[in-house]
């Protein structure tokens, strides 16, 4: 079950990094869903290591992260990922 969790979170932080990132990004859903689940576990060890993973309530700064590093993730692929299909 937690597999499935991984998908809809990744999906969910995908398309949420996608809206953050300026411009077009002609990329997958399936390469928007696997950047947002790689986004989310890097974003999850980033938290942990500044030491804001665990906190009271919701947890923004971790969610901030993981969009964040997917956006990253994002903008570093896109490119690519055009070159690739011209």
């Amino acid at each position: 079950m937690s597999f499935l969790w991984a998908i809809i979170a990744g999906l969910i932080i995908g398309l949420l990094a996608k809206l953050v990132v300026p411009g077009r990004q002609p990329i997958p859903l399936w390469l928007t869903t696997l950047l947002g689940i790689v986004g989310a576990l890097a974003g999850n060890a980033l938290a942990s290591a500044i030491g804001v993973r665990d906190t009271g309530g919701i947890d923004w700064i971790r969610h901030i992260f993981q969009i964040g590093v997917a956006a990253v993730l994002i903008a570093f692929v896109t490119p690519m990922w055009v070159r690739r299909r011209t």
